[in-house]
């Protein structure tokens, strides 16, 4: 009964662990959809993340928090976008331009503003997070194994945005497969060319899928300075960024395929850190050095070759001018 009751919680962490990671992974999924390579998702979280933990402090609001990184993100993104669609700029270098800007800019930022060595006020009481919710019953099941447990804490017990998370990779999916824009940004994507013959604006689908890219990242950084956790802290992103692009490439840029590649990261984080301290037969107690490098081994090793041959949109990276 006690290896049952901690697979469960294992499982709940891994799954509140994920949403971050899949907001972002979705993120990337839209912009690379397009052409844009989406490594700046980890500076897109970061300043979302402080933008977020920031206003919320300030005004006491969560959700006013999440529009301030939102709007973070999206002028990140459009930044992004205008140095390298615009401008037909190195995306690659660019996105990392962003990262490296917003790693040292936002600490500064809290470091004038709050005078908390480089962090944001701690955020306290439901009005500033977003707190758990429990669905109806889900206490008195908890005393039941099965499947009570299961109700209460795979179901029940998680923050409103690993809801949202969960809720847009079925939307994602008919976006991209079920609609006329998910049809010419999947065609943009393979075949600028060709989608400009057709008469459609190659560089304003391509923005369009970056803004899309920007409100997501500014919902996963939300998520990480409000919901995970209570404040916003130096590098919290922790490569976050780099890991949804892993998971992005990992899933062969298909949503489904792209959760399960989250999914199965969030479990191995999740994992690391209930392996903290604890002795294993044989082994003894591990290293907390390699168990917080787990999830980033895990990474190298997938992307290595044992995901088998991922196939990138065939225009990625490559910067698209209008014939005259």
């Amino acid at each position: 009964m006690e290896t049952y009751t901690i697979i469960v919680l294992l499982l709940a962490a891994t799954i509140r662990v994920a949403a971050p990671l899949l907001l972002a992974a979705l993120a990337g999924l839209f912009s690379e959809r397009s052409g844009v390579i989406a490594l700046g998702l980890e500076g897109m979280m970061l300043g979302a993340a402080f933008a977020a933990a920031a206003v919320s402090a300030v005004t006491g609001s969560a959700w006013l928090g999440l529009g301030a990184g939102i709007a973070t993100a999206v002028a990140l993104a459009l930044l992004l976008g205008f140095a390298c669609i615009t401008h037909r700029g190195n995306q690659v270098v660019a996105a990392m331009a962003i990262n490296i800007m917003v790693a040292g800019l936002g600490p500064t930022l809290a470091l004038g503003w709050f005078n908390l060595g480089g962090q944001t006020p701690q955020l306290d009481g439901p009005g500033q997070r977003f707190m758990s919710l429990v669905w109806p019953g889900a206490d008195a099941a908890r005393s039941v194994p099965f499947p009570g447990l299961l109700y209460a804490e795979l179901l029940s017990g998680h923050h409103l945005l690993v809801y949202l998370a969960a809720a847009l990779v079925p939307l994602a999916a008919w976006v991209l497969y079920r609609t006329r824009f998910g049809l010419r940004l999947r065609a943009v994507g393979e075949n600028p060319l060709a989608v400009d013959t057709a008469g459609i604006a190659v560089n304003r689908l391509r923005y369009q899928a970056v803004a899309i890219s920007g409100v997501l990242c500014g919902v996963a950084g939300a998520c990480l300075s409000t919901a995970a956790s209570s404040g916003f802290v130096r590098d919290m992103t922790a490569g976050k960024g780099y890991l949804a692009l892993a998971a992005l490439i990992f899933g062969k840029w298909k949503p489904y395929p792209t959760l399960g590649a989250c999914l199965l990261f969030a479990f191995t984080d999740a994992l690391a850190a209930r392996l903290q301290g604890v002795a294993l037969p044989v082994v003894g107690v591990v290293p907390v050095q390699f168990i917080l490098a787990l999830p980033y081994v895990l990474t190298v090793l997938l992307l290595a070759g044992f995901v088998g041959k991922a196939v990138a949109p065939l225009a990625l990276g490559t910067p698209y001018a209008k014939e005259k």
